[in-house]
């Protein structure tokens, strides 16, 4: 089960009692007082496990609590303190006070510890408060309580390049062409209802990660559709490939239209992220002229078609392509529009390779 929200309470622990005693020992008269102070209470601790990758384990969870410290002891002995309460959540998960919606904690790298809550502190013992007023003192502090507060986890996955685009345009199939990942395929649209990452090798030795989200449609921003419940995935990804299905009854400008303007209305700074598009299903265009309608579709966002074959493209089909040997890379448009087809492997290759080249210009 994929869990990517969850909220609930964690409480630390409560610090342990002191103890009143006095020390009984043969030949020892008046011994005096001997009562330990008691052990802290357990801390509330979020440690990043790159081995989970949903938050399944907290649904259904109310109250998260760490342990209380133990009570002191007579002689002069200390109650046991609490353990650390470590709670593993997997990369890109976001802590967030529920209360006040303040983003808390941001763990993006494995191994990152943040305690959360400190366990409450021990009570004194009675051997503290003897002094020459009072040699018998019967007193001793309770621990302090744990704290508590209402938090919520959110899952935002960590991703190279982030596909984005109607239902059923073929996200999944170019991603389980292009990597291991096994996304279930089938010919409807929300087939696919949760995020999927794969590992996309470009090479003999580099590689890029690749986030299949679930499809956006009109209103997503607006909570229609899962887009919304997903979008927040495509927040860490570097990169967007704006997946726009050819064949499909909505014009290539409709639906680039419309994607662009709900990642805008959800999150500025996610619209004017380092993007491409993929002109997809070119196998299943049943039209009259398919080059003539993606020349016109890139003619029409005010670019003109390249001409030289960049990284292997296949030039039966026009193709744009940004020429940044001498100009600087210019964000605002499209690194590439690139006609493919994951089912003849049209530019699948070519893709993995201008995808890594584009990661690059965000790193510049």
């Amino acid at each position: 089960m994929f869990i990517d929200s969850v909220k609930f309470v964690i409480s630390s622990g409560k610090g342990g009692q002191g103890c009143a005693s006095f020390r009984r020992e043969k030949f020892v008269v008046k011994g005096g007082p001997d009562g330990g102070d008691g052990g802290k209470g357990g801390d509330v601790a979020f440690v990043v496990d790159s081995n989970s990758d949903t938050l399944s384990w907290y649904k259904g969870r109310h109250i998260i609590k760490a342990e209380n410290g133990k009570q002191g002891m007579g002689r002069n002995m200390t109650g046991k303190s609490a353990p650390t309460l470590l709670l593993p959540v997997p990369p890109g998960t976001q802590i967030i006070d529920d209360e006040t919606d303040e983003v808390l904690y941001d763990l993006l790298e494995e191994g990152q510890t943040v305690t959360i809550l400190e366990g409450g502190k021990g009570g004194l013992g009675n051997v503290h408060f003897k002094n020459s007023r009072n040699q018998r003192p019967t007193y001793f502090q309770p621990g302090l309580p744990g704290l508590k507060k209402e938090i919520r986890l959110e899952l935002k996955l960590i991703a190279d390049v982030g596909l984005v685009g109607y239902p059923n345009v073929g996200k999944s199939t170019l991603i389980s062409t292009l990597s291991n990942a096994t996304p279930e395929i089938a010919n409807y649209e929300f087939t696919t209802l949760t995020p999927k990452l794969g590992v996309v090798e470009v090479g003999e030795y580099n590689s890029l990660v690749m986030a299949d989200i679930p499809g956006i449609i009109d209103g997503a921003s607006d909570g229609k559709g899962l887009g919304l419940e997903f979008l927040r995935h495509i927040e860490r990804t570097k990169t967007l490939l704006f997946m726009i299905d050819i064949s499909n009854y909505r014009t290539t400008m409709d639906q680039y239209t419309v994607l662009k303007e709900e990642l805008k209305k959800f999150s500025l700074e996610l619209s004017g992220r380092n993007f491409a598009i993929a002109l997809t299903k070119t196998d299943a265009y049943y039209g009259e002229d398919l080059e003539g309608d993606i020349k016109s579709f890139i003619e029409g966002l005010g670019l003109e078609i390249s001409g030289e074959n960049q990284f292997g493209f296949d030039k039966t089909l026009p193709y744009y392509m940004q020429d940044t040997t001498f100009a600087r890379f210019d964000a605002a448009k499209p690194f590439f529009i690139l006609p493919i087809s994951a089912v003849t492997h049209l530019n699948t290759n070519a893709i993995r390779y201008s995808l890594y080249e584009l990661i690059g210009k965000d790193k510049k």
